[in-house]
């Protein structure tokens, strides 16, 4: 059987892992919400040995992710766990969460739930990393994602990319204080959010 497979995953594992290697230097166990494919928790994982990678997704992304994770034969990513921000966070909590490319797939509402849900599941001090593209002062940051967001609502009305002033309002509300704006390759973001 041949596992799905994301390019764009493929072309952003080594940006985004710059970021988190020195970021979850003393992180124990990380919740990736949107897992997908997989290929990032199972490239992550293994870049970082020092902590539990614990792969999430919605039940439609199921065989390919369980498959590829175990395949990896990596001891420290867990078997992947069905998990929609819609529904009740009934996980154990976690020094730090990471998810790329969902927030303009998810309705605002969606979003919203996972603010929420961020700020109950996070310890003190733990880590919020949002990788993905955001609008700022309600400007599109340049025309492919103009394009991409048109994309995205002819697709589904209530998804669209995020005005970052929208969404940090919402995690200063959740108790999380930005710690980081990143700029990475194809007019996409990594956010750093840490619970005060």
């Amino acid at each position: 059987m041949t596992l799905a497979f994301s390019q764009s995953c493929e072309n952003n594992k080594d940006p985004i892992l710059a970021v988190l290697k020195p970021l979850f230097a003393n992180t124990k166990r990380v919740l990736e919400i949107g897992s997908g494919t997989g290929q990032h928790a199972v490239y992550f994982a293994a870049a970082m040995p020092q902590l539990q990678w614990q792969p999430s997704d919605r039940s439609d992304y199921d065989e390919d992710l369980e498959q590829r994770c175990a395949q990896s034969q990596l001891s420290n990513l867990l078997t992947p766990i069905h998990f929609d921000v819609a529904q009740h966070w009934l996980l154990d909590p976690v020094d730090a969460i990471f998810t790329a490319n969902t927030l303009h797939i998810m309705s605002w509402d969606e979003v919203q739930r996972f603010f929420a849900g961020v700020a109950e599941l996070l310890e003190n001090n733990g880590l919020v990393c949002v990788y993905g593209p955001f609008n700022y002062h309600g400007d599109y940051t340049s025309a492919s994602n103009a394009q991409f967001d048109q994309w995205l609502q002819s697709r589904d009305p209530l998804s669209g990319i995020r005005d970052f002033e929208k969404v940090d309002a919402l995690a200063q509300q959740a108790g999380l204080q930005l710690l980081a704006d990143h700029e990475m390759p194809a007019n996409n973001r990594c956010l750093v959010w840490k619970k005060a």
